[in-house]
Parts: C-alpha cells; sequence; structure tokens
C-alpha cells in the first residue's frame, strides 16, 4: 500500500467561477440580417438546430432567432414572405460576454425568458451560444 500526501487546501481558496466561455456551445449557424424569414427556417431545418446567429454585414453579430420565434411570425396575418430577419430582431442584442459567469448568464436568460444567448468577443462577433439545460 502507497500512502499519499494531500496538501491541506487553504480556507480562503475558493475555485474560480465557470464563466460562458467554458460552457458556450460551438458557434450556431450565422446569417445575414437581411435574409428571409422563409430562407431562414429553411438553414434550421436543413442544420437541425433551433436557433441561428444573426449577423449585419461587418460580421457583427446582432442577436439570435429561434424557430418558435419564426413560425409565430409567419402564423400572423401581417406576414409577408418578405419580410427580413433584421425587421425581427429590432435592437441588437441581448448578448453576454465570455467572462460574464454561469451564474450571471442563467440569472439574465431566466430573467428575460431566453432559452439561449449569444456569446460575443469584445468587438461584438458571436463565438458561441449558452443554451439553458431543458
Amino acid at each position: 500500500m502507497t500512502l499519499v500526501q494531500m496538501q491541506p487546501r487553504p480556507a480562503n481558496a475558493n475555485p474560480a467561477p465557470r464563466t460562458a466561455d467554458t460552457a458556450m456551445e460551438a458557434a450556431a449557424p450565422q446569417v445575414c440580417d437581411d435574409m428571409t424569414v422563409e430562407v431562414a427556417l429553411a438553414v434550421m431545418a436543413s442544420a437541425r438546430t433551433d436557433h441561428l446567429l444573426v449577423g449585419d454585414e461587418d460580421g457583427l453579430c446582432t442577436g439570435l432567432v429561434t424557430q418558435a420565434q419564426l413560425t409565430a411570425l409567419r402564423d400572423t396575418a401581417a406576414y409577408t414572405d418578405h419580410v427580413r430577419l433584421r425587421a425581427v430582431l429590432g435592437d441588437r442584442g441581448p448578448f453576454t460576454s465570455t467572462r460574464t459567469t454561469m451564474a450571471e448568464a442563467e440569472h439574465a436568460m431566466r430573467y428575460r425568458g431566453l432559452d439561449a444567448l449569444p456569446v460575443v468577443d469584445e468587438q461584438g462577433s458571436a463565438l458561441g451560444v449558452l443554451a439553458l439545460a431543458r
């Protein structure tokens, strides 16, 4: 039998909180905000995903759209097949940073009723997606 000497752990040593960059999924399919809702739904179906990251002409993330969101829009009386994703998104966001702790991100997602949240770098480019466990 071999004895293993354990080093005592200091009482004030706490592990670093888990951050968004360690928990995010690789970037979901990314599309441009000038894409129509119909084409976006087709991209989701072929990629077998329920959300898409949306970017502008400069490649900056402008938001995330979900299949449920687009399907609900398509089922309204005012919908036409010319509606672009930029019209669905409105203002940019919400987003989270790679440095955001998981506790903060989860709280923000639950507070806003979001199933998924884009993770962006300092320049605003999408790096991945945080998704709540179902």
